[in-house]
């Protein structure tokens, strides 16, 4: 009988990492869990540490990324990926020894992924899993934006993202904000946060900060920040307790 999965949970949000640990707990005979990691850093550490045999890892993390934490490994665990965005070529993750799942991660797909797991004979070589990722990488790179459509009146017009400072979310719409005016858009911060490169951080759950136009960083109580923007109107935003280990990470690099 084949012994059960060691396993670490690799993601930099508190709330994915214990969904998918009571989640996994559904599966004993296949998954064993020896420990989490909250960012890259976190997991290399970890993953030197503890030898696992598996890795559920999310792809996009501030600081290291997934993909970047892989490249940077001597010894390459199995994997399944987890990712928010569907905008990767994720098919090409299914290979022998390579799964994905996309958050929120469901049960019924994870059982899926258990039954895959069962079936698996060996790893695949290290080689295999970085061309892969480097397929994906390219095929990201080739998709990254660069602007924004948004209505105005009868018009659709295109915002260059190097002009905007923030993107905030009130009620149903987010703002979109430059210098000269607000726009909205009916996209939520979680679809513009998938798609936007990377000097577009999430500092609160209704802000996206340009990290480009921020003129300084402030402490601030209880685990937080105050940003202040380049803009004219000089805008400051307080940022939310559960993103406290992204904005370090940004401010550590």
């Amino acid at each position: 009988m084949q012994k059960p999965y060691t396993t670490l949970i690799i993601d930099d949000e508190p709330l994915a990492r214990e969904r998918l640990n009571k989640l996994l707990i559904n599966f004993p005979e296949t998954i064993n869990i020896i420990g989490s990691a909250k960012n890259g850093t976190d997991a290399k550490q970890k993953i030197k540490a503890l030898s696992p045999d598996l890795i559920f890892l999310d792809i996009e993390m501030p600081g290291l990324t997934g993909f970047q934490l892989i490249e940077s490994l001597e010894t390459i665990p199995l994997i399944v990926f987890c990712t928010a965005y569907d905008t990767y070529s994720l098919k090409a993750f299914e290979t022998n020894s390579i799964d994905y799942l996309v958050k929120p991660v469901r049960l019924e797909r994870l059982e899926k992924t258990m039954g895959k797991l069962k079936q698996f004979n060996t790893r695949s070589t290290s080689q295999d899993i970085l061309d892969v990722i480097k397929n994906i990488t390219v095929a990201k790179e080739e998709r990254k934006m660069t602007s924004i459509a948004v209505k105005k009146g009868d018009k659709l017009i295109f915002l260059k993202l190097d002009d905007i400072f923030y993107f905030e979310a009130s009620d149903k719409y987010v703002t979109i904000n430059t210098d000269k005016e607000g726009f909205i858009t009916e996209k939520s911060l979680s679809q513009l946060e998938s798609r936007l490169p990377d000097y577009f951080l999430r500092v609160h759950r209704s802000f996206i900060v340009n990290i480009n136009c921020v003129k300084e960083i402030q402490k601030y109580f209880n685990s937080k920040y105050v940003i202040s923007l380049n803009n004219k109107k000089r805008t400051n935003i307080t940022t939310g307790r559960s993103y406290k280990e992204k904005i370090k990470e940004w401010i550590d690099m």
